[in-house]
This record gives C-alpha cells, sequence and structure tokens, in this order.
C-alpha cells in the first residue's frame, strides 16, 4: 500500500541528512513535495533524483528563519499542488557550543532562531492550510539532547529542541478539534553531515550511548516520520515519539 498517496508536503532541511531521506521516502510512497532549503543546488538535484523515480517535487530554496520563506512555501504547495497535508520541520543546527558562561547572546539567539523560532514561522503558515483542508499532520524533528539526557556543552540546542515539545503539545491540544495531528520526532544519533562525530573515537563514543550500539542511517529516522505523516498515526498526536536506538534509556 503507498502511505501517501494524493498528499501534499512540505519537508524542510531536505538538502542532506534526515530530510533529504525523508522527501525521498515520501514522495516514494506518493506524495508530491516541496523541498526546502538554503542550497539551490542540491534541492534540484534531490528532485532530480526523486522525478527519475517516478515521484513529484519542487524545490524552493531560502532561510528557515525568514517568515516571507515560510509563507512562500505554503503558497507554493498550493499552488503547485493544490494545497497541504504534511509538514516536516526538520531543520536544525547544534550551534555554538560550550559552557554557558562562554556562549554568546549571539549563538544562543543563532541557535533559536533556526531550530525553534522557525518552526514556529513554519506552522504559522502550515497550519491554517491543513484546516483548510480539514486534516493535517504537523511534524517537528526535536532530540533526546534537553528531553531526556542532559548534553554538557549543548545548552543552546537543548533549549530549542525542548522547546518544540512545548510547541508540539500546545498545537496538538489547539487543533486537534481541526483535525490536525502534531507531533515531534526524537531522533537518536544519526550519520549525517550535521552530525557531533568527526572522529572515529567520538563516534564510537555516541554509539555506545544507545542501546544498539550503533547510530542510525538516515533512512530509518525517516521511517518514522512516514509513520507520524501517514492514516497508520491517525490518532497519534500531541507525542513526542521515540527513533533513538535506546539513548534515552541506556545507563550503560
Amino acid at each position: 500500500m503507498i502511505a501517501l498517496t494524493n498528499k501534499v508536503a512540505i519537508v524542510t532541511g531536505a538538502s542532506s541528512g534526515i530530510g533529504r531521506a525523508t522527501a525521498k521516502l515520501f514522495a516514494e510512497e506518493g506524495a508530491k513535495v516541496v523541498v526546502a532549503a538554503r542550497r539551490q543546488a542540491q534541492l534540484d538535484a534531490l528532485v532530480d533524483e526523486i522525478e527519475d523515480a517516478g515521484g513529484t517535487a519542487v524545490a524552493l530554496a531560502g532561510d528557515v528563519r525568514d517568515e516571507a520563506y515560510a509563507k512562500a512555501l505554503v503558497e507554493v504547495a498550493i499552488g503547485k499542488f493544490g494545497g497541504l497535508d504534511i509538514a516536516f520541520n526538520n531543520v536544525a543546527a547544534v550551534g555554538q557550543m560550550g559552557s554557558i558562561s562562554e556562549l554568546s547572546l549571539e549563538g544562543w539567539r543563532e541557535t533559536l532562531d533556526t531550530n525553534l523560532t522557525s518552526a514556529f514561522l513554519g506552522a504559522k503558515y502550515q497550519v491554517p492550510a491543513m484546516v483548510e483542508r480539514g486534516s493535517g499532520s504537523l511534524i517537528f524533528t526535536s532530540t533526546f539532547v534537553g528531553h531526556t539526557v542532559g548534553m554538557p556543552g549543548m545548552t543552546s540546542y537543548a533549549a530549542s529542541k525542548a522547546g518544540l515539545i512545548g510547541l508540539t503539545q500546545v498545537l496538538a491540544a489547539e487543533y486537534g478539534p481541526k483535525g490536525v495531528r502534531v507531533n515531534a520526532l526524537v531522533p537518536g544519533g544519526t550519520d549525517t553531515p550535521s552530525a557531533t562525530f568527526k572522529t572515529p573515537e567520538s563516534r564510537a563514543f555516541v554509539e555506545s550511548l544507545h542501546a544498539l550500539k550503533r547510530v542510525a542511517e538516515p533512512e530509518e529516522i525517516a521511517r518514522a516520520a512516514l509513520f507520524l505523516a501517514s492514516d497508520a498515526a491517525s490518532f497519534t498526536t500531541g507525542s513526542a515519539l521515540f527513533a533513538d536506538g535506546g539513548v534515552s534509556i541506556t545507563r550503560t
């Protein structure tokens, strides 16, 4: 069964990693996909790949911290494909790291703007379009950092990602009566270009934190996003769905 036939989806952070894998999977499952990121060339290559595989996609490059861009993405979804059913707000940045005494106000604001304010801006325009359709699935990529685990040196990242859980819960309660489901996806360590493990030693350490003793491939997290996007999750809203390899419960 094709899970997303006749659905229209926006995927941000689609130029690489989890976003790229999810955009491809959504298209394979029948969705028409608007792919978003800052890098036009990578988005164009992704659209070509999706279309070569028989899918449908369009790219719009921009900065998710820009309200005009958030609005434009929804306008593209409506203008090109007739509406919006799914939004995977996936953009994330680790941002400036270090102890709180070393963290600059500029670094703090940049991380919160990228991870949390961008999600607010996306939802501001995505939710009304879903309400217009009578249903929808809004997904935010959070993390175990700041939710179940405190990682030293990641103050702004943890705060921004924890904020997404609160945003998820309020929007789920507010728009559930209008048929819109809102959930947060909580990945564990994932092998992406933005991953914090840059050496074999750091990767081995991160892997050891997980119950499965490895990190995820982006496609594994994409499948969890597909569940939340699809009717298989029709009674799932306001949740923080763990796809974290057991990092949140492991103490070995």
